[in-house]
């Protein structure tokens, strides 16, 4: 219980960033990838999956 305090901003964050890369990934129509493949990386892969799907998966407009 003592690093409850540490973990639950970490777990705010980890949800947000999942959260935004879900939505921009189906809103985008282009990736470098295949869209399934970046949605089971930015939902398996904590805390990077999201962060290397916003720098490697988005396809520039």
């Amino acid at each position: 219980m003592k690093y409850l305090p540490l973990l639950i901003p970490l777990f705010v964050i980890q949800i947000g960033l999942m959260i935004a890369a879900i939505v921009d990934l189906v809103k985008r129509e282009k990736t470098r990838g295949p869209k399934w493949m970046w949605a089971l990386i930015v939902v398996f892969v904590n805390m990077i999956g999201p962060i290397v799907y916003f720098v490697v998966g988005r396809e520039e407009e």
